[in-house]
C-alpha cells in the first residue's frame, strides 16, 4: 500500500484489536515512541508512522504548499486512517502532533474513541492574558538562529527540551534526531508549528481527551496543558512528575502507567 511506503509505517500488537495511532512531535520520528508503545502490543492494535519529511518517510512527498500549516499532516492522518481502515482509534500525540490529532479528529470525529495528548501546546505565543511560554520576539530569534544555523540551534534547543540535564544521553538523542532531518524541512516544520494558533480549535473536539502535561516544560508550561484541558469539552488533565517535554523518552513508565490508568476508567465508565 503507498500509504504504508510514504510514512513507513508499522503495525503491531493484537492485529484484531482496537488500534493505537501514535504521532511523534517536532524533530523526531517513529523510534521515539520505542519505550511506550510495545507496553500496550498485548491489548491494542500499534501503529506508528514518520510524518512526511522526516525518519523514513519518502522525502519525495514532502510539498512546501501542503505542509504550510498543521491542517496539511492532519490530512495525512487521516489518510492513514482511511487506507489502513481504521476505527475507534486511540490517537496519541506528542507535541504538535497533538494539535494535529486534534484536527483530524474534528474533521473525521466517528473515527477516533479517544485522544491522548502529551505536552500540547494551541499557542507558543503570549497574547493578552493568554500565556503560551514564548513572547512574538521570542519566536522570531528562535526562528532566526534557526535559520542562520539550524545544527548550532539544535545542539542548543534539545537540552532545554529535554530538562533532564542528569541524562546527557536524552539530549544527544534528541539533538542526533533534529540533525538526521533535512534543515529546509526541519525550517518549515518549525515555522508551522511555533506560529501556529489552535485555540479556536479546541471547543470544536468531540472526542474524549487526555492531557499530559509535564513539570518544568519549557516548551509547554503547566498553564497552557490547563488551557487545553479547560477549552476541551470533555478532558482529563494529569500533571505528571516527568520534567521536559519528551516524557515519552525520560520517563516511559510513568507515561505508560498514566495513559493505562485513563484508559482503564473510560473502559469501565
Amino acid at each position: 500500500m503507498e500509504t504504508v511506503r510514504r510514512h513507513a509505517i508499522e503495525i503491531s500488537g493484537v492485529p484484531d484489536g482496537q488500534p493505537m495511532l501514535f504521532a511523534h512531535g517536532y524533530g523526531c520520528d517513529q523510534n521515539m515512541w520505542r519505550l511506550v508503545a510495545p507496553a500496550f502490543a498485548d491489548t491494542y492494535r500499534i501503529v506508528l508512522f514518520d510524518h512526511i519529511g522526516v525518519g523514513r518517510s519518502d522525502l519525495q512527498a514532502y510539498d512546501e504548499v501542503k505542509y504550510a500549516g498543521l491542517d496539511g499532516y492532519a490530512s495525512d492522518v487521516l489518510t492513514i486512517v482511511r487506507d489502513l481502515d481504521l476505527h475507534d482509534v486511540i490517537f496519541v500525540g506528542h507535541s504538535v502532533s497533538a494539535m494535529i490529532g486534534i484536527l483530524a479528529a474534528i474533521r473525521e470525529p466517528a473515527r477516533f474513541a479517544e485522544l491522548i495528548l502529551i505536552g500540547p501546546s494551541p499557542s507558543y505565543i503570549d497574547d493578552g492574558d493568554y500565556v503560551g511560554g514564548f513572547s512574538a520576539s521570542d519566536i522570531e530569534e528562535m526562528m532566526q538562529a534557526l535559520d542562520s544555523n539550524y545544527l548550532g540551534w539544535s545542539s542548543v534547543i534539545a537540552p532545554m527540551i529535554m530538562a533532564n540535564p542528569q541524562r546527557p544521553e536524552l539530549s544527544a538523542e534528541l539533538v542526533n534526531s533534529f540533525c538526521a532531518t533535512d534543515p529546509a524541512i526541519a525550517k518549515q516544520f518549525a515555522r508551522v508549528t511555533f506560529l501556529s494558533d489552535n485555540r479556536r480549535d479546541l471547543p470544536s473536539v468531540r472526542t474524549p481527551s487526555l492531557v499530559m502535561q509535564c513539570t518544568d516544560d519549557i516548551i509547554a508550561p503547566r498553564c497552557v496543558g490547563q488551557y487545553v484541558s479547560d477549552h476541551l469539552p470533555d478532558s482529563t488533565l494529569v500533571v505528571m512528575n516527568a520534567t521536559g517535554h519528551c516524557p515519552n523518552l525520560s520517563a516511559p513508565e510513568e507515561t505508560i502507567d498514566v495513559m493505562k490508568a485513563y484508559l482503564s476508567r473510560r473502559a469501565s465508565s
